[in-house]
């Protein structure tokens, strides 16, 4: 199962070592409401960690330290933003201006400050996905938890002492005493306060000489705290923060933080971003596009719409665009307008698979079995070696079994469990074939690893329950079918009527009129059930 929850009940120090533990592989996403951070992992081992609002400081590190000129590195940015994409320290080691021992000392640092910052959250949520490996690093760690859990519960209670000190990276502090303290006169300074004091004028922020200094907020706040401390420094301002940067940086952070908190389910947060994106680019789609994205995921469906189409307008009528618009108008039931507009996505890239599985799905809402297949065909055609997404093993076996293929259903679905054993909807789908081929053992069993994956899917509960009654096992049926019915209360007629039966069954005759009315009023049409009330009345 997967690891998610919130920080508020687990702590992200006992989620490591949990994770270390347990020798996972993947990564661990950790977000509050204004920040977005991973960790990833290798058998257990932590190999990177970045946070999206934590600027890469590789550079101005490398130049505190002396490793590296200051002209060194302007022209490593240089060379750096006329390749996009290209890492900082992939150009400084290309140029000779630093060796890959450098390059690995500072990242360390680096990944080691982020996951002390990431220790110190104690509200907002956190997921592991397994598999993968991260993009971002320029070398290659592989660090062991524990030290760092150590270390890091050190530096939560030495950072809760200091904050009664120094409550704002905005406050500005000054020398106590003419002349004190400075480099020439004080041999009793260690290296980092010697770093630091030179910056200490009464007119810089802590944030400033961070800047200034290439060091972290707690590397600069513990040293400030121990001077204050000693009575060598004074508090003298709070400068007002600075307003907010709206150029291309500012932009792109809206935009990363809106996509990480879209991949990990925190939709109004993501929204927020993306509204502030729409704002930033009032003539560009993308704004629109993420938001209409967030709506098809929370079901507002003409909000969804009308945002695409805002997109499309503005960006033009692009694939993706049109892929979502289709599945908006899709959930709306304008089937003829979904269609079309998956044709007409398809037209402009007829190489892309994602449109062509979009457009046998729809094809198997509309019941159209042998277009369905033949949309997948193209899709698989397309996807050559590349294993395909779960939703095709899905909907080609489904289409399948329309076609009344079914051991070819059966083979399809079966595969697709092979490849994602852990896919709800995929184990569900197969215990469903399974049990209509006369295999019922292995379909309850299938029906029971999906509701371990993930007991909030109501048609898990609603096939199982099927299962169950089918077999003649009542008590597990009903507990099966009245949790479907708890989540997601309009399932269908059918789950009500067969709760009557059993509520009948055990001689509770009103609990039964009650789920036979409740199946009528979702389907007048019920012609078993209203014959059930019709008996009951007499029976009355």
């Amino acid at each position: 199962m997967a690891i998610k929850g919130s920080l508020r009940e687990a702590s992200l120090p006992d989620v490591v070592q949990l994770l270390f533990l347990g020798r996972r592989t993947g990564c661990l996403s950790v977000a509050n409401e204004r920040n977005f951070g991973s960790i990833w992992f290798d058998d257990g081992w932590i190999t990177f960690a970045g946070m999206v609002t934590r600027e890469d400081r590789l550079g101005e590190r490398l130049v505190a330290a002396g490793r590296l000129t200051a002209e060194q590195l302007a022209q490593a940015i240089a060379v750096q933003q006329a390749v996009p994409g290209q890492r900082l320290g992939v150009v400084l080691r290309q140029l000779g201006f630093i060796t890959p021992h450098d390059v690995e000392l500072e990242v360390r640092r680096q990944v080691e400050e982020t996951i002390y910052t990431l220790f110190t959250w104690t509200s907002g949520t956190f997921s592991f996905e397994a598999g993968g490996q991260p993009e971002e690093s320029d070398v290659a760690l592989r660090l062991n938890p524990d030290g760092l859990l150590l270390e890091g519960a050190r530096r939560v209670d030495e950072w809760s002492v200091i904050a009664k000190k120094i409550p704002t990276l905005d406050a500005v502090f000054a020398l106590e005493g003419e002349g004190r303290g400075t480099t020439e006169s004080d041999d009793g300074l260690v290296e980092i306060e010697r770093s630091i004091l030179p910056h200490v004028t009464g007119t810089h922020t802590v944030r400033e000489i961070m800047d200034a200094t290439g060091l972290t907020d707690f590397e600069v706040c513990r040293v400030l705290y121990g001077l204050l401390s000693a009575g060598r420094l004074r508090r003298v301002a709070t400068a007002a923060a600075a307003p907010p940067r709206e150029g291309s940086s500012r932009l792109e952070e809206h935009r990363n933080l809106g996509i990480a908190f879209y991949r990990t389910g925190m939709l109004a947060e993501a929204g927020r971003e993306f509204a502030r994106v729409a704002e930033l680019l009032p003539e560009n789609g993308e704004g629109p596009f993420h938001l209409g994205l967030i709506a098809l995921r929370e079901a507002r469906w003409e909000e969804a719409l009308n945002q695409l189409m805002l997109a499309a307008e503005r960006s033009g009528p692009r694939p993706a665009i049109l892929h979502n618009i289709a599945l908006a108008l899709e959930s709306l039931g304008r089937l003829d307008e979904a269609d079309e507009a998956l044709a007409e996505a398809i037209s402009r890239d007829k190489g892309d698979a994602r449109h062509w599985i979009g457009w046998g799905l729809l094809a198997l809402r509309r019941s159209a079995a042998a277009s369905a297949l033949e949309r997948f065909a193209t899709a698989r055609d397309l996807l050559g070696d590349t294993v395909p997404p779960a939703r095709w093993f899905w909907g080609c076996g489904w289409a399948q079994a329309l076609a009344e293929a079914w051991p070819d259903a059966l083979t399809t679905v079966r595969d697709g469990v092979t490849h994602y054993p852990d896919h709800p909807v995929l184990r569900t789908s197969l215990g469903v074939l399974l049990e209509a081929s006369g295999e019922v053992g292995e379909a309850e069993a299938h029906l029971r690893h999906a509701l371990g994956e993930d007991p909030t899917i109501p048609q898990i509960s609603k096939n199982l329950g099927d299962l169950l009654y089918r077999a003649g096992r009542w008590d597990e049926a009903e507990e099966a079918f009245q949790r479907a019915a708890r989540l997601a209360p309009s399932l269908g007629d059918d789950i009500y009527f067969k709760l009557g039966n059993l509520a009948c069954r055990r001689g509770d005759l009103p609990a039964a009129r009650q789920h036979w009315e409740e199946a009528v009023r979702i389907n007048p049409e019920h012609a078993l059930a209203r014959a059930n009330l019709s008996g009951s009345r007499e029976a009355l």
